[in-house]
């Protein structure tokens, strides 16, 4: 136990260990880049003429057997793909309309249904409070498969099949956003709650002044997740949704044919933007959120 520093006080000061050397941000270095040289490979075969495309990406793409030749940086930069995407391709604007349709209520219902039950869930004590928020994580932890076949039958017989309510009012009700929630109202202090009553607010008034700015980065942080999972689902739009015309953006790449390999990377790229902005305007807190959803005062 060489190179130790104390930091913090109580049990945030305990040992840690200083690391020196460049070995170790090599490591690091080498993590990142396995993330990050698949987006930039994207980003160069989007600004690809098809020729060169065909040429470097043949093989992946169904036409031949020649070897993979990737580059993170074109040879010769053509926006012709995003063009046809963006001006020729009305398709992929009704399927980019139709994820906005699905995720954005969704969103905005897990904020109205899911933040007040994780406030009772984290301020209340109820007979049945345990038990009820036992199924909330056994929900939580079930795939989709498991609820799929009693999920099709349920919207079947309300008549929602084929329609954006059948993916909607699914995920308005999800119980993962209550727990990253109700971990987060946990740890606002009771003092705070106290003080408040002692100056006449009543409990919707504590709820909205004083657990939603506090509990902000858990709300951002299980929002932010849904909105990810919504924009990137593919089993449920499948099984619920057998118009085309209803279809999210989730499923406008595998549709594309072999011979519309740039317009497919370009319209990967076009579909990563809006995830990655907000990943990055909310990053702080969506650290804030996960740490807090993982520990409990």
């Amino acid at each position: 136990m060489k190179h130790l520093v104390k930091r913090g006080k109580g049990s945030a000061g305990r040992l840690f260990p200083v690391r020196r050397g460049t070995g170790f941000g090599l490591l690091l270095l080498a993590l990142c880049l396995l993330v990050w040289i698949p987006l930039l490979v994207m980003t160069a075969a989007a600004l690809m003429p098809e020729d060169e495309l065909y040429w470097r990406y043949g093989s992946p793409l169904g036409l031949g057997q020649t070897p993979v030749r990737a580059a993170l940086l074109p040879d010769y930069p053509s926006p012709e793909a995003l063009a046809e995407l963006l001006l020729r391709s009305p398709g992929f604007f009704v399927m980019f309309w139709n994820s906005c349709i699905q995720v954005l209520p969704v969103v905005l219902g897990q904020l109205l249904v899911g933040a007040p039950a994780a406030w009772a869930f984290a301020r209340f004590r109820f007979p049945g409070r345990r038990a009820l928020f036992a199924c909330y994580v056994v929900l939580m932890v079930l795939p989709f498969q498991v609820t799929q076949v009693s999920g099709y039958l349920v919207l079947d017989r309300l008549g929602l099949l084929d329609s954006h309510l059948a993916l909607v009012l699914p995920g308005i009700w999800a119980s993962l956003p209550v727990f990253i929630m109700e971990r987060s109202f946990a740890a606002v202090p009771k003092e705070l709650l106290e003080a408040a009553r002692l100056d006449g607010a009543g409990e919707w008034r504590i709820f909205l002044h004083v657990g939603l700015p506090l509990g902000y980065p858990g709300i951002v942080t299980a929002l932010l997740l849904s909105f990810m999972e919504g924009w990137n689902s593919l089993e449920q739009p499948v099984t619920y949704l057998k118009d085309r015309t209803l279809w999210p953006l989730s499923l406008y790449l595998p549709d594309i044919a072999a011979d519309k390999g740039a317009v497919a990377f370009a319209a990967a790229l076009v579909t990563c933007l809006l995830p990655v902005l907000l990943y990055l305007n909310f990053q702080e807190e969506l650290e804030q959120g996960a740490a807090s959803s993982g520990s409990r005062e």
